[in-house]
């Protein structure tokens, strides 16, 4: 490790092209003790306190490393483990106390002091790095748990979650877990989205290796790891990066634009080279130091637009006058070409609730460039077609075919994600109409086509328990006693039998993001509450969906099938093993050539009710 910053350093981190400047700045082991260097370039003078000078100024103090704005000292005295803060007089005239911006770990808070600590841990997930690099995880199944760590099963640690939330995805089998922000926040009940250590992981889980070994078992149980990540804003505690040198660093001066209105929280200023860096840099630092596997990019929409939650006078128009925030589009474009092409098989997911163009496509088509993007268009649509009682949903059809007039448009992912759970919104479950046992066959009616529609999907912690209550952030854990109740714990067996289904039908996911995956059945026996459509690999394997939407079994319904011969009932949502009546094709099926739906082959079959099922070729 440089104790130094030498030359191209300093050039490259005003440049703003120094992808690893977390190597720099912040606080490093040496062999001549730890090396200290922050930017602070319009302070008037920094130094650095902690346990091993009491705290005092006058011992340690920083020295400007020309004018590039950066600080630094080496320390013989500090150690690993020790606590410590940045004393920053500002330009202001005004002594503030600063936590370390690139500091790799930080107290429990309330306490809000960075922490010296390197890295010792010892990677044992080399073969999944390679299978994800040689990979292209838009042509791979991609079934999501999104979890909020600290409120799984309230007390466990990066140690107990290693175990137990490792195994219990394995037994559902998804492929990835999502994590709500794992960096460093001293609020919990921002549940991680107001970050003020952007380099350290959350403390109240355990220390940062604690987290890379968690990261290292889920790939070694097959499992990828995919962290939200937060550029868009960031909290105004003292002690973190609102006016860290006595002005406005980090974030833009004019309110207009710096001021975040529906947060409460500050908006980084990415016209500026520093900045950019900072969060380039930290977006590769979660990659390649903990070898996450995506990020998945918080309020991106508000990153886009310059009067996004503001009214008339309250914003700041682009130099030609849009409301187009040049800044960010430029972030994020170069924030993806740099991910993709340093970090290959890494996924870069937008959470980007407006019909901005070409979000998940290439920057050389004129795109953002992410991976993917969160299909919050089809999440409302689905949700509201849903919550409607049977015998009105006639009138609702569309809401469920409409998605597919753009689901090409861009690589979608199917959320039902903890925002839909919270803030009076009630549970999924609590949402579905009708009586008990129609609540929970909507729900699993709900999941079998979802699984099925062209996009991969995310669903939140608790939802395949059908918990019964909204998600109440950090102060309780998941109902997880509703097991004992055979009905939700036939929820959860449908969703362990849906993502095994799933992964073991290409049909499903490898080309989900063309038309030629897709084919229509039957979009419109809207007076049946009835659709039906085909999944192809384009390869001759089929999956064919089929979901009645009302509480009543339709007989001898006939269906076009686009391969003759004999089909098979692949997954029932009204099986018994899942709660429901168990109305269904058990025996499989034998096409006729009888032309249908637009298909030369096609046979008659029962429709449970309220209910989905998958159907492929009997083999």
């Amino acid at each position: 490790m440089n104790v130094k910053l030498g030359d191209l350093d300093l050039h490259l981190a005003g440049e703003g092209r120094h992808e690893r400047i977390y190597e720099q700045l912040g606080a490093h082991v040496t062999s001549g003790g730890v090396s200290f260097a922050v930017w602070a370039p319009n302070a008037r003078a920094v130094a650095v306190v902690g346990d091993w000078n009491g705290w005092d100024a006058t011992v340690d103090p920083l020295e400007p490393q020309g004018s590039s704005g950066i600080w630094h000292a080496l320390v013989p005295e500090a150690r690993e483990g020790s606590r410590y803060k940045f004393e920053v007089v500002g330009a202001d005239g005004i002594l503030r106390l600063k936590a370390d911006p690139f500091a790799a770990a930080a107290e429990v808070p309330p306490q809000s002091a960075s922490v010296v600590f390197t890295s010792t841990h010892e990677w044992g997930d080399a073969d999944w790095l390679e299978a994800r690099r040689s990979g292209d995880p838009l042509r791979r199944p991609m079934s999501i748990y999104e979890v909020h760590a600290g409120s799984w099963r309230l007390g466990l640690g990066w140690r107990e979650l290693a175990e137990q939330l490792v195994a219990y995805c394995e037994e559902l089998e998804f492929t990835h877990v999502e994590l709500l922000p794992v960096m460093h926040h001293p609020f919990s009940g921002s549940w991680g989205y107001q970050v003020t250590g952007f380099y350290a992981t959350e403390s109240t889980l355990g220390s940062p290796d604690e987290f890379r070994a968690f990261i290292d078992a889920m790939h070694q149980a097959g499992i990828g790891v995919i962290l939200d990540w937060v550029p868009a804003h960031f909290p105004r505690d003292e002690f973190a990066l609102a006016q860290f040198d006595g002005t406005a660093l980090y974030e833009h001066a004019d309110p207009r634009r710096g001021a975040h209105p529906d947060w409460g929280t500050l908006v980084f200023n990415l016209g500026r080279n520093e900045v950019r860096n900072f969060l380039l840099a930290n977006a590769l630092y979660w990659v390649r130091e903990f070898h996450a596997d995506g990020l998945r990019v918080d309020a991106v929409a508000s990153m886009l637009y310059l009067d996004y939650s503001r009214k008339p006078g309250e914003w700041v128009p682009n130099a030609f006058g849009g409301r187009e925030d040049l800044e960010a589009v430029s972030f994020l474009k170069e924030l993806n070409e740099v991910l993709h092409e340093r970090e290959p098989g890494v996924v870069s997911i937008a959470e980007e609730s407006t019909a901005w163009p070409g979000v998940s496509r290439p920057t050389y088509l004129g795109g953002l460039g992410f991976g993917l993007k969160w299909n919050m268009g089809w999440m409302h649509d689905t949700l509201e077609y849903f919550t409607k009682d049977s015998i009105h949903r006639r009138f609702h059809h569309h809401e469920l075919t409409f998605s597919l007039v753009y689901a090409w448009n861009e690589n979608f992912v199917l959320p039902l994600s903890h925002d839909e759970v919270v803030h009076g919104k009630r549970s999924l479950l609590g949402r579905m109409p009708g009586d008990r046992w129609q609540q929970l066959a909507n729900l699993r009616a709900l999941y079998g086509y979802m699984w099925a529609h062209p996009g991969k999907q995310l669903l939140f912690m608790g939802c395949e328990l059908a918990q019964e209550r909204e998600w109440s952030e950090p102060a309780k854990s998941l109902d997880w006693h509703l097991l004992a109740d055979p009905d939700h714990a036939g929820i959860q067996t449908l969703v362990r039998d849906l993502n095994g289904a799933y992964k073991a039908e290409p049909a499903l996911w490898e080309i989900d993001f063309s038309h030629e995956g897709f084919r229509w059945l039957e979009p419109n026996a809207a007076g049946e509450n009835v659709l039906a459509f085909g999944r192809t690999d384009g390869d001759g394997g089929w999956l064919v969906c089929v979901c009645n939407l009302s509480p009543v079994v339709r007989e001898e319904w006939r269906l076009g099938l686009p391969v003759a011969g004999r089909w098979r009932e692949v997954l029932n949502t009204d099986s018994r093993f899942y709660g429901g009546s168990d109305v269904g094709n058990g025996w499989g099926l034998e096409t006729e050539a009888v032309a249908h739906h637009e298909q030369e082959q096609s046979t008659l079959l029962t429709l449970p009710p309220l209910a989905t099922i998958w159907l492929a070729p009997d083999a």
